[in-house]
């Protein structure tokens, strides 16, 4: 399997990082500049999959705020919320194992957040190419952002391997036909389902280290 596979690209949210919290104080704080309710369990859901735009026009459906937020949104600082992310147990120790033979990337629905997320955890260094909301003209579930890495890479789709943890994941894989790992969520149909970062280098590509 080593010797066929090329690239592992990574979503972030939920995959890299645990980011549940971050996104409820984040969203949260939005609807509270508006004084309306915090987010309800399936929109928490929602936003956890989805773009920064998709998520406020989906919280503040039905409101007169929808553009304000989302305007609210661009000018907000993220640092703030950065502390609420915790990274994924064994995700250094594997990039450390991947980055010499394998080509990395980020395929994440966020937007202008990502950068800074990965700066300040140490995590930018070890990847290729980050794709996110803003450099494609179809987010995820459409396959347009796997295919670009793909194409920076100049493999097949058969010759990667993306992970993820939800069902836009796995049909962003699907569409771009992409085998594909399931992080810590044994539901999804996949190639594989892993629990921990590591066993994607013991399991799936037989690297013993």
């Amino acid at each position: 399997m080593e010797k066929e596979i090329k690239a592992i690209i990574f979503d972030c949210d939920g995959v890299m990082f645990d980011s549940k919290l971050a996104n409820i104080k984040f969203y949260n704080h939005i609807l509270a500049r508006f004084n309306l309710p915090e987010m309800t369990p399936e929109q928490v859901e929602f936003v956890h999959m989805h773009t920064a735009d998709e998520s406020i026009r989906y919280i503040f459906k039905g409101t007169p705020y929808v553009e304000q937020a989302l305007a609210y949104r661009l000018e907000m600082d993220y640092k703030p919320f950065i502390k609420y992310l915790e990274i994924e147990p064994g995700l250094k120790e594997l990039l450390d194992i991947l980055k010499p033979s394998y080509g990395l990337a980020v395929a994440t629905n966020r937007s202008n957040t990502i950068g800074r997320v990965l700066e300040e955890n140490g995590l930018t260094h070890y990847f290729d190419v980050v794709i996110s909301s803003l450099d494609v003209n179809n987010p995820k579930p459409h396959p347009e952002p796997l295919l670009r890495i793909i194409d920076f890479f100049d493999i097949r789709p058969d010759q990667a391997f993306y992970v993820g943890d939800s069902e836009v994941d796995v049909e962003t894989a699907r569409r771009a036909k992409i085998p594909f790992i399931a992080y810590k969520n044994r539901k999804l149909p996949a190639d594989y389902h892993v629990d921990n970062h590591l066993d994607i280098a013991r399991e799936v590509l037989k690297i013993k280290k």
